[in-house]
Formats: structure tokens, sequence, C-alpha cells
């Protein structure tokens, strides 16, 4: 068999409140370029399950831009380095330069594509960098700024010139190339967050938290107008864009709403439209970056939910684009419905994904707290995370889910607080009840429950296990070894518990206590993951030190070994729904798939599934593979018959 990617669903862009993201856009292809961790994301409008990654750079890229032509794309990281490769073909690296010697914030191409100019943060004075993209030649001195350069802007006619604005409060102009330093502005009184030239160069915008909007003349850099404080923003405005026609402009801000603006013949500029993104009303609500790009008007959230409105029909509900910003650690599969994929990240964000549609809405949530991992048995979900708080999904029937845990904790539920506590939290339709909570004594370090008996729950210590039933301690027993891993049998009938020694013991549950019955010895490393197969038939265990056996549960016996082509410690661990399948995540960004029966040589491999590393796994059916990772990224993986 072979793996093909079937569907990506993308992370959302990466942000920080008190700051704008400047996200660009190709109008020919109609797609746009964002950010998130080390990833470029290319992202096309009217086709949301159709996305590119780029995952080249070395550290966090801040900025992203397509080449006049759309054939190429620059971007840039927070060491300072812009890297130039192609839209196309792979992602063909073209140049590396280091451009700055701190964080880019923004850069811009200029319009015979021949030129770059990058701002950011530097040593000294060195904040902005104009450079020729195939030799990396410098092609003018940036004087004039005395603080981080947020915002930079290159004339898109000639006579050439570059504006640039930062946190001194200042505008500056220049002429060239080479460019010279020409004039400054002082206008706004707090951060000027972007500037742009408007696509037919007679004029350009700065914008700042001040919530002021200036305009200026594009060849002389003489300021001409400014946006009316009438119906203005109420917040610091973090990012503005042209539209195609230079009439009009758009502007995000930090009160939650957008505007566009009709630049007048006096070029003043007045409110023609206000709007107000679907949300919360909540501070993830803020909008921090925003582009006009042919028909749609695209903003971006302080949560990373990108909005797409209709220009030309305004008053049209928008469509909203979302997804994880942090790795994403857990996911579940709707056995009733296998179109139905719901995935939770490192920041407590609960996504549900439909398949063939992708991004189909965040699950309501009593509160934000991070979230280590998820699962769902009967009418409640138990979790456990960072924060000492309970978390929880809902408006689902939680018996139908298939669950995935991460950070090499056995799948199932697992997770860990600094309290001691474990959460059970009711459902109720579309809304969760309050959660109870039941302190353990000690750091819990994995849990997982009984799918047939959900009252049963295990929950893994340092030093040995805690059975509960329902909200109830019924036993606490020292096992006299560190403990790394844990499962339960679906009738609650057995147990298995994973050793830093690689042991695995075999328990039989009787009553309240555990009776050993058998000790495993084949791993050479500590026991990362431990998952029964759905016909109880089997067990499959995963090591840090990348190894996986598939176990027979009656026998007791090795049913497939030499399990050993991961690189890196096994995170995960997942069985199609017949049990003749099992696959694991790695640290090694691979996801692995073996066919039960046959040797483990004749695998599946999916190299660089994830960048970082895979965190989460589950079979939608026996043909399909979902995966998560530290990239935010959720994918699913078609099976074929080669």
């Amino acid at each position: 068999m072979a793996a093909k990617l079937s569907e990506t669903y993308a992370c959302v862009p990466s942000t920080e409140r008190g700051r704008g993201i400047l996200i660009s856009g190709d109008p020919k292809s109609n797609s746009i370029l964002y950010c998130n961790g080390r990833s470029v994301i290319i992202r096309y409008l009217d086709k949301p399950l159709e996305v590119s990654i780029y995952g080249d750079h070395a550290y966090q890229v801040t900025v992203a831009r397509f080449s006049p032509n759309g054939e190429w794309i620059a971007s840039a990281d927070v060491s300072g380095s812009v890297r130039i490769w192609g839209t196309h073909n792979d992602h063909v690296l073209k140049n590396e330069f280091r451009v700055l010697s701190g964080r880019i914030d923004d850069l811009q191409w200029s319009p015979d594509g021949q030129r770059i100019v990058a701002s950011g943060d530097g040593k000294g004075k060195s904040f902005v960098r104009a450079f020729m993209w195939d030799s990396g030649t410098n092609v003018g001195e940036f004087d004039g700024h005395s603080r981080r350069v947020l915002s930079c802007a290159f004339k898109p006619t000639r006579p050439f010139r570059i504006v640039t604005c930062g946190e001194d409060f200042l505008v500056n102009f220049y002429e060239g190339p080479p460019f010279r330093f020409k004039k400054s502005h002082r206008e706004h009184s707090n951060f000027v967050n972007c500037v742009r030239y408007s696509p037919d160069g007679s004029k350009f915008i700065s914008v700042s938290s001040d919530k002021k909007g200036i305009i200026y003349d594009g060849k002389t850099g003489e300021k001409i107008g400014e946006l009316s404080s009438e119906d203005g923003h109420k917040g610091s405005i973090y990012a503005v864009s042209w539209s195609p026609d230079s009439k009009q402009v758009l502007t995000v801000s930090a009160d939650k709403s957008a505007k566009v603006w009709e630049i007048t013949e006096d070029a003043n500029g007045r409110v023609k439209k206000t709007l107000t993104c679907p949300g919360s009303g909540g501070v993830d609500d803020m909008l921090v970056g925003c582009v006009w790009q042919n028909d749609h008007i695209v903003t971006v959230s302080l949560g990373g939910t990108i909005n797409l409105f209709s220009a030309s029909d305004p008053d049209k509900t928008p469509i909203s684009l979302s997804g994880h910003m942090k790795s994403v650690t857990a996911l579940a599969v709707l056995k009733t419905s296998q179109n139905v994929i719901l995935s939770c990240s490192y920041d407590g964000v609960i996504v549900r994904w439909i398949r063939g549609i992708g991004y189909s809405g965040k699950l309501e949530r009593k509160d934000s707290a991070q979230i280590k991992c998820f699962a769902a048995v009967e009418e409640e979900i138990i979790s456990s995370g960072f924060d000492n708080k309970p978390c929880w999904v809902s408006g689902f029937p939680t018996s139908n889910f298939y669950t995935s845990a991460w950070l090499g904790l056995p799948s199932g539920l697992s997770g860990s607080n600094g309290s001691g506590k474990v959460w059970r939290v009711p459902l109720h339709g579309d809304q969760c009840g309050d959660a109870a909570s039941i302190d353990i004594g000690s750091q819990p370090k994995d849990l997982n429950l009984s799918l047939l008996s959900p009252e049963l729950a295990l929950v893994s210590t340092d030093s040995g296990v805690v059975m509960l039933r329902g909200l109830k301690v019924v036993s606490t027993i020292n096992l006299g070894y560190a403990v790394t891993a844990s499962a339960i049998a679906h009738d609650g009938s057995e147990a298995i518990v994973g050793g830093q020694d690689g042991k695995l013991h075999i328990y039989s549950i009787v009553g309240d206590t555990l009776k050993e019955e058998a000790v495993l010895e084949k791993h050479r490393g500590a026991i990362s993951v431990i998952r029964y197969s759905p016909d109880v038939s089997m067990f499959a265990s995963g090591d840090v030190n990348r190894e996986a056996v598939v176990w027979d549960c009656v026998s007791r016996e090795v049913k497939l070994k030499n399990m050993l082509y991961h690189t890196a410690r096994i995170n995960c661990l997942a069985w199609s729904p017949d049990s003749t399948m099992v696959a694991t995540g790695s640290l090694d960004t691979c996801v692995i798939i073996y066919e039960i029966g046959k040797p483990a040589s004749s695998r599946i491999t999916i190299k660089g599934a994830h960048l970082g590393g895979v965190y989460g796994l589950a079979f939608t059916d026996e043909f399909s593979v979902v995966s998560s990772g530290e990239d935010a990224f959720v994918r699913v993986w078609r099976l074929t018959p080669q």
C-alpha cells in the first residue's frame, strides 16, 4: 500500500497581542501568504483545502511576500535572514541573505522584481536595508530611525521611492536608487505600525497605535491628508491595505472592527463601511492584519481567524477560515460520522473539521485553559492540563470518539497538571456542565478510561497508579518503579503499565486493586505509549528509543517485531478500526504504518508529515489516517493499494 496526502487543514497565522501582522497576497493566483512558526503558508482563497507550505527556515518566520510576477517568494525570520524561493517546483531555494542583525518585521519587492527592502530590529541604527535580489548587494543607506522599524513599502511606479515607519513614531521617506534619506514626518504620537503605497503609486498611507491614518504624496513624500476621526477607530490601527483601484483603503484595529475608507479628491479619508467580524467580542477578536485582494477583503484576528468579505457586497456574511496556532496535541474522530474530526492544541483550542470542507468551527469551552490532551467517553469528558483548570468540548455524543494522545503518552486520555487533580465534565447538548475535580494526591502523568465502563479510570503517577470510580478515589497503588505510560482494556478487566526501565507490566483488575500477571521485556528505552487494538486481541507499545512492538493479548508473545524504522522517540500510536494496521508517529516528523501479518519491512512511511514532530494520530476508516503535530497542521492521508 501507499499513502497519499488527501487533505490539509492549515494552521492560522501566528499573532502577538499589541502587534500587527503584515500579510500579503498574489492577485494573479488569488492566494495569500502568512507565517506560523518556521512555516510559510500559501493559502488559496477560492480553494480553502489547497495549501502549500514552505518549512526550510531555521528560525521563526515573520513575514513573506510574493514577487511582482508571482514566481518567487521572499520570506524573513527572527534571525534577520531572508530566503528567496520558488512559488512552484518544490519551492526551490534561489538565495539566502543575512540582512539585519535582528528580527525582520516587514519586507517589500520593487515593482521590477530586482530589489527587496527589509525592515525590523538591528544593532546600532541598522533597522532598514535594501538589496539586489540575486546578489544581496546593498542599494542605499537608510538613516533616520532610532528604534525598531515595523513596516516598509516600495513605490510601485517610477521614480522609485521607499517609505518606512516604526517605534520611534516616525515615517521616513527615501529617494533612489541608490536610496538616500530625504525627509521625515512625525505626525503620529505612538508606534507607526504599517505603511503602504497605493497600487498606482500616487499616494501612501501610514497607520498608528494613536488611532490615526496619515496620507502622503507618493512622489514627494509630503503630507496631503488624513483619515477622518468621525466614525474612526477607537483603538490602535495595526494594518492597512489599498483597494486595487487606489480609491479606497482598508484598516483593522484593536477595537475589533475593520473599516473601508473612501479617499476623496482632497486626499482625506471618510468611512464608507464598517465591517464587524463574527466572534464573541473577546480579546481574540481584535483585528491585527488585513489585505485587499481582488474582490476579497481579508482580515485576521488576534485569535488567528481569517475572515473573507466580499468587496462588491460587504454586507454579505463573511467566510471564516480558522484552525490552530499552536502544536496540535490530540485528535478525535467521530465513529458514527467519519467525516468529522476534532483536534486540540496546546493552547486549549478545540477545532472541528469536516472532511472535504475543512474548518467547521471551534467548540465552545467555559475557560481558555491550556490542554495537554483530551478524550471522551459516554456523556462526559475527562481531561487534565498545565494550569490546574479543567477543559472540555461540547456538542457531540462522546461515546463515538476514537482518541489520540501526544508527547509520547498513551492514547486514550492523558495529561498532567500541578495540583494532582483530574476533572470529569458532563455534557448537556451543546454546553458543558460544571466540572468536578478529583484530587489524587500527586501529579497525574497519564489517564486512561475503560470504554465500556467509563466510571473506571486509571491514573498514572510517577511511582504508581490511582484507580477512580466516578468521582471517588478507590485505591492508590505504589508499584515500586517509575511509571511512564499506561493503558486499560475496554472492559476494565486488565491494565498495562509501562516503566522507565522499558518493561511492560500486565495486571488484572480485581475489584479496586491490581494483580500482576506478567512482565514483558522487549523495549530498550522508556515506554512512551501503549494502545489496545479495537478488537482487544492485541496491543501496541512504543518507546523513546524509537521502537514499536505489537503484542498478542492472549499469548503475550510478540506479534510484529523489528519495528525500528523511526529515528527518534515514538510519540503516538493508532490502530485501524478493523485492527489490521497500526500507525506510529514520531519526533522524527514521520508517520509509519504497519500491516499486521506482514513483515515490518513492508511498512508505509510518510516522511516529513509534520515539521517538528508528529504528536497525534487517528484512523477515520480502514483507509484514511489523520495526523497532527508541532507545526499546528492536521492532515488526512489516504492509503491506496500499489
